[in-house]
């Protein structure tokens, strides 16, 4: 699709689980969104493990892509201990990995951070108790101090949020409720209402909802792959969002007043 004049396009997909065997198989998918978006946003849980092979499975099917990309790592990067793998390979490949970092795309910020889980209003953990619940949700809130430093350093006018766990209940709604307290975070929501988005989007939650809000009305996507698959299977695997252009008004131009002697 060529570029619009009104507005930006972002594609953006999570837990697309890379592993070994899947050379080849997500090349059509990301072919898809080079060209319906001018950049391509990935929630977390890009690989299995966080293997180098994995890793160098992923650059090769991102090959493809011809837009900009903007990444976040999810838990399933990190479960070999060594994220950075990944991380380095990402960015070799010309991938933006954004931990408590913003970047900008075309005039629109966007803030990325991982997150963490903890639990949803009166159902969050509480820094109580033993030194491991405690280290349990100091991770939750440094998480979430990464994202308010990301969006305090945003100075457009349009902005998203990148995650890989929701920073909301309404999206993870479908999931057995015994688990919503490991798929995200109510602390996440805080900077969001302290710093306004025009969206958010996150994965994780394969068996959650599409779309919720925050407190303040801010729509929050689920781009769960697993998810995109199963409730929208007439479509591309991913979410196309559309932000638009912030166009500077020209200033009138004054014709020279003729003076006479």
């Amino acid at each position: 699709m060529p570029k619009s004049a009104t507005c930006v396009r972002f594609a953006v997909v999570g837990d697309i689980h890379v592993n070994k065997d899947s050379t080849g198989r997500l090349k059509p998918l990301f072919e898809q969104a080079s060209e319906a978006a001018d950049a391509l946003l990935l929630c977390g849980d890009l690989t299995d493990y966080g293997t180098p092979e994995e890793a160098r499975v992923l650059v090769d099917e991102l090959s493809v892509v011809k837009v900009p990309v903007v990444a976040v790592l999810g838990n399933h990067d990190f479960e070999s201990g060594t994220p950075e793998v990944v991380i380095d390979a990402l960015k070799h490949a010309g991938v933006r990995v954004l931990d408590g970092e913003a970047c900008e795309i075309e005039g629109v910020g966007i803030a990325g951070v991982k997150g963490f889980c903890g639990g949803f209003g009166r159902g969050s953990l509480g820094a109580w108790g033993e030194p491991a619940i405690k280290a349990f949700v100091q991770e939750a809130l440094h998480e979430a101090m990464k994202l308010e430093s990301a969006l305090a350093k945003l100075r457009t006018p349009r902005r998203i949020a990148l995650l890989h766990y929701s920073p909301i209940a309404g999206t993870v709604e479908g999931e057995p409720v015994e688990i919503f307290p490991f798929l995200g975070s109510s602390r996440l929501e805080e900077p969001l209402l302290r710093y306004p988005v025009d969206a958010v989007f996150h994965g994780h939650a394969h068996r959650g909802t599409l779309e919720g809000k925050t407190i303040s009305g801010v729509p929050v996507f689920n781009v769960a792959r697993p998810l995109l698959l199963r409730t929208r299977p007439d479509q591309p695997a991913f979410r196309l969002f559309e932000v638009p252009r912030e166009t500077v008004l020209a200033q009138p131009v004054h014709a020279p007043v003729a003076t006479t002697v």
